[in-house]
C-alpha cells in the first residue's frame, strides 16, 4: 500500500513539474498576451491553494481514500480537457480546473502515509516521500521537454491523464480496505477549528517551512536562468544546476543517513536546512564561476533534504489523526502560495540576480532564527485545548 501511495505522490508532482517548460510556450502559441501567459502559469498555483484546503477539510470528514479517488479522477479529466482549449479564455479555465483538482490529491495522499506510519519511523518515511518528490522534479521537466519536441502539449497532458486514470483504478483496488481510513467525524474533529492550527508553535513552523521551501524554489526558478544567461551559458546549464540539487536531495532521502530524521528533533533539522539554503543563496549571489555555482546547488540540495522531512515530521508530531487531513490541506496550500510569492515578489521588485539571491538568503536566515527560537518548546499535538473560542 505505502509504495502505491508513493507512486501517487510521484505522479502528482511529476504532472506539476512536467508543466513548467511547456505552459508558457503553449500559451504564446495560442496568441495570448504577456499578461495571459503569466496568468496561465500563476492561476494553476492559485487554484491549487483552494484545492489543498478543500482536500484537507474533506479528508478529515470523509477519510483520505474517497478524496484521493475523487482527486485522481477529476485531475485526469482536467488533463484530457487540454484538448478542448481554443483560446485564452478556455486556457485560463482549464488551468484553473487543473490546479483545483490536482490540489485535492497531495494532502489526502500524505494523510494516508502519515496515519499509517509508526511514530518511530515517521521521519524516515517522510524522507522517502521526499525522494519521490525529488525524482519528479528531476524527470518531469526533462520528459515534457523531450516529448514536446516531437508531439504537443495536448499529448503530454493526455499521457499524464492516462497515468492518473491508471492510478485511480489502482487506488480503488489497493487502498479501500485499510482500517485507518477514517469515515466519521469525531468529537476531536468538531472541537478543533482551523484557526487553532495557527496558534500551535509546531504547526506554525511546519507551515512556514513549507512556505519558505517553495519560496526559495520560486526564486530559483525565476532568477537562476537569468543569472546563467547573463554569464553566457545555455539553458542546459540551468537544467544541470537544478538537477544537481535534486540528485543530492534524493541521495540523502534514500541512503541510510535518512535515519537521522527518526531521532533528531524536527525543529533542529528544519533550522539547519533553512540556514544551509540561506547560505547557498548568499553564495549564489556572489559567485560567477560554474564550479562554484555547482557547489552552491549541492549545499542547497542538502538544505532541501533536511527541510522537507522535518516539516512533515513536525506536522505529524503536532497533530492527531482525526485532524491531520485538515492540517495537511493548509500545509500544501502554503507550498503553493510560496511558489507564487517567491517568483512574483522578485519580479515586482525588479531586482537583479545578485540582490534577488541576497534578499532570499536574508529571508531564509530569519526563518531559521525563528525556528531556533522554538527549540526549547515541547511540541504537543493540537487538540480542543488549543481551539480558538
Amino acid at each position: 500500500m505505502r509504495f502505491f501511495v508513493y507512486l501517487i505522490v510521484f505522479f502528482s508532482f511529476f504532472d506539476l513539474f512536467s508543466q513548467l517548460p511547456v505552459i508558457s510556450p503553449f500559451a504564446t502559441s495560442l496568441g495570448a498576451s504577456s499578461f495571459i501567459v503569466g496568468l496561465s502559469v500563476g492561476i494553476y498555483s492559485f487554484s491549487n491553494v483552494f484545492g489543498n484546503i478543500i482536500s484537507g477539510i474533506l479528508t478529515d470528514r470523509k477519510g483520505p481514500f474517497y478524496i484521493l479517488l475523487f482527486g485522481l479522477l477529476t485531475s485526469a479529466l482536467s488533463l484530457f480537457s487540454y484538448a478542448l482549449i481554443e483560446g485564452s479564455a478556455t486556457l485560463i479555465g482549464v488551468r484553473f480546473l487543473h490546479g483545483l483538482t490536482e490540489g485535492l490529491i497531495v494532502p489526502a495522499a500524505f494523510t494516508f502515509l502519515a496515519n499509517g506510519s509508526e511514530r518511530s519511523k515517521r521521519g524516515r518515511n517522510a524522507a522517502i516521500s521526499g525522494a519521490f518528490v525529488g525524482l519528479a522534479a528531476i524527470f518531469g521537466p526533462a520528459y515534457s521537454g523531450i516529448v514536446s519536441v516531437h508531439t504537443s502539449v495536448v499529448t503530454i497532458m493526455a499521457i499524464n491523464g492516462t497515468f492518473m486514470v491508471l492510478l485511480t483504478i489502482g487506488a480503488f483496488l489497493f487502498l479501500r480496505s485499510f482500517t485507518y481510513v477514517r469515515k466519521v467525524k469525531t468529537e476531536t474533529q468538531k472541537a478543533v477549528k482551523p484557526l487553532a492550527f495557527f496558534r500551535h508553535p509546531g504547526i506554525i513552523r511546519a507551515f512556514l517551512g513549507a512556505f519558505f521551501l517553495m519560496f526559495s524554489q520560486g526564486v530559483l526558478a525565476l532568477v537562476l536562468p537569468l543569472k546563467v544567461e547573463f554569464l553566457q551559458y545555455d539553458a542546459k546549464t540551468t537544467g544541470m544546476l537544478l538537477s544537481v540539487f535534486g540528485f543530492v536531495a534524493v541521495l540523502i532521502f534514500l541512503l541510510p543517513v535518512n535515519r537521522i530524521f527518526d531521532f533528531a528533533r524536527p525543529m533542529l533539522t528544519l533550522a539547519i536546512g533553512l540556514f544551509l539554503m540561506s547560505a547557498s543563496m548568499l553564495f549564489l549571489s556572489q559567485v560567477d564561476q560554474l564550479s562554484l555555482m555547482l557547489t552552491a546547488m549541492i549545499v542547497y540540495g542538502m538544505g532541501f533534504a533536511l527541510l522537507f522531512p522535518s516539516i512533515n515530521s513536525l506536522l505529524i508530531d503536532s497533530t492527531k489523526p482525526e485532524t491531520r487531513g485538515k492540517a495537511y490541506g493548509f500545509f500544501y496550500a502554503f507550498f503553493s502560495f510560496g511558489v507564487v510569492v517567491g517568483s512574483s515578489a522578485i519580479g515586482i521588485l525588479d531586482l537583479g540576480s545578485q540582490h534577488a539571491f541576497m534578499l532570499a538568503s536574508g529571508i531564509l536566515f530569519l526563518a531559521g532564527v525563528f525556528t531556533v527560537i522554538g527549540l526549547r518548546k515541547d511540541i504537543q499535538p493540537v487538540d480542543k485545548t488549543t481551539t480558538i473560542q
